[in-house]
């Protein structure tokens, strides 16, 4: 059975599983007639068929709308990665490129805390009602635990990111959960690294389907790997980048065929209908005035050095009102019906800079150089001279930015956990003020619950 096939059999329990799973988290405020097509939450954990329902009801936040877009675009305009061009009809994004976001932002509010709540609330009736389900057969409720784990852990890495002390909502009762705190960052951080832990241990290694649309051991891994990156913990870095490396499944392909949906470099994408990617129709459609929604920053267009296949691969140009536009060209398609691009969540060149920076700290040299020149080598670049900690760490830093650009914000993110953020983007944005580094929580959350507190200088 094919992805497509596999996904749209599903695709209508999924949603109603949705719309049940979180109608039932709500009963206790108020008594809710249950459609007919509608289950309890407690009876979609009963049989294989309506528990797989229920945990792809997480996919389809990410199928042409939700968050997963926004993490990508609100960090790329934050940092000196991609840009947008209809600042003023859509003044939600120009407040993120302006580093100036007001507490009512619409894209913060609505899809950078709201989209990954009700994903993580999902995520947590699946736990629950998997863990409590004694009628499953026990492969299926392995993997199906294993990718709500997974969902939780990658809602909460965005969350953290973006916002630092973030509540930690672990359960399922709205009544428990309404009125929590912010927890602090090293206890989100502890808790996405477990859920991760708990997601590797529970998937299997091989795919269910044939489009790695759905999430695997690997993808575990993968995530795991940059969580222990971001929290300086670079032995561990090291060892779950190495397990995705070492796996077999995965290779470097030549960057023009990186982003198809049959890549063998892609460990995790989000399946579409259509078959072209919610990115590729922003990088790749232009308005009236001949540019892209997003565009790439001109200063990263202009790092590649000379031959560097990615380069032509993965940028291209426009010129309107006689300035030159480049735009991001990893995904070729704008649009399709029945096209041969998904949304690529995780890929194997980023393990092997993980890899590289990690031993970079341990001040492991050699082995840092081979992998920075593993991505090199695919780039149809030399081999790298940098040969000092120093200048390693500064060379994986530039392939960081220019193998991941357009990608989720990890230029953005780059740029925070390694303290360059002020020294960057103060450089380019004149009213750059440190405290922009975190997003404020917004308005209307702090609102309902008093037990919030808003970041510095909102």
């Amino acid at each position: 059975m094919s992805d497509k096939t596999n996904t749209l059999k599903y695709i209508t329990l999924a949603l109603l599983l949705s719309n049940s799973l979180l109608f039932s988290s709500c009963e206790k405020f108020v008594d809710i007639d249950k459609a007919p097509n509608q289950l309890p939450a407690g009876d979609a954990f009963k049989e294989d068929g309506t528990a797989t329902g229920a945990v792809l009801a997480m996919y389809t936040y990410y199928t042409t709308t939700g968050s997963l877009p926004y993490y990508t675009f609100a960090g790329g305009v934050e940092a000196d990665d991609i840009q947008y061009s209809y600042t003023s009809s859509t003044p939600a994004i120009n407040e993120l490129q302006q580093s100036a976001v007001s507490t009512t932002n619409s894209t913060v509010t609505n899809y950078l805390w709201i989209y990954p709540y009700a994903v993580i609330r999902q995520a947590n009736l699946a736990i629950e009602g998997l863990k409590a389900s004694t009628t499953l057969t026990s492969s299926v409720q392995a993997q199906l635990l294993g990718e709500a784990y997974f969902f939780r852990a990658f809602n909460y890495f965005y969350l953290v990111n973006y916002f630092g002390a973030v509540p930690l909502v672990l359960s399922a009762n709205v009544m428990e959960t309404g009125s929590l705190p912010r927890t602090g960052t090293d206890s989100v951080w502890t808790q996405i690294i477990s859920d991760l832990k708990a997601a590797e241990a529970s998937l299997p290694a091989a795919y269910t389907g044939t489009l790695r649309t759905r999430v695997n051991k690997y993808a575990a891994s993968a995530l795991l790997a940059r969580a222990y990156l971001y929290r300086e913990d670079w032995q561990n870095a090291i060892t779950y980048s190495t397990e995705v490396i070492g796996a077999g499944t995965y290779s470097l392909p030549t960057p023009d065929s990186a982003f198809v949906n049959v890549s063998n470099e892609v460990i995790l994408q989000y399946g579409t209908t259509t078959g072209y990617s919610f990115l590729g129709n922003n990088y790749r459609t232009s308005s009236s005035a001949g540019i892209p929604n997003y565009y790439l920053y001109p200063a990263t267009a202009n790092a590649f050095e000379t031959g560097d296949k990615r380069r032509t691969a993965w940028v291209d140009s426009v010129i309107a009102g006689g300035t030159t536009t480049y735009r991001i060209n990893k995904y070729k398609l704008a649009t399709a019906t029945a096209g041969n691009e998904y949304n690529v969540i995780l890929r194997l060149a980023e393990q092997y800079l993980i890899r590289a920076e990690a031993n970079a700290q341990l001040k492991n040299l050699d082995a840092a150089a081979a992998d920075l020149n593993a991505v090199r080598t695919r780039a149809g670049l030399s081999n790298t001279t940098a040969a000092t900690q120093y200048a390693l760490l500064a060379a994986i830093a530039k392939e960081r930015r220019l193998e991941l650009f357009g990608e989720f914000a990890h230029r953005w993110f780059d740029l925070k956990r390694t303290g360059k953020v002020n020294e960057v983007i103060g450089a380019i944005k004149s009213n750059w003020a440190s405290t922009a580094a975190l997003l404020p929580i917004p308005a209307t959350e702090i609102a309902k619950n008093k037990a919030l507190r808003q970041n510095d200088g909102y």
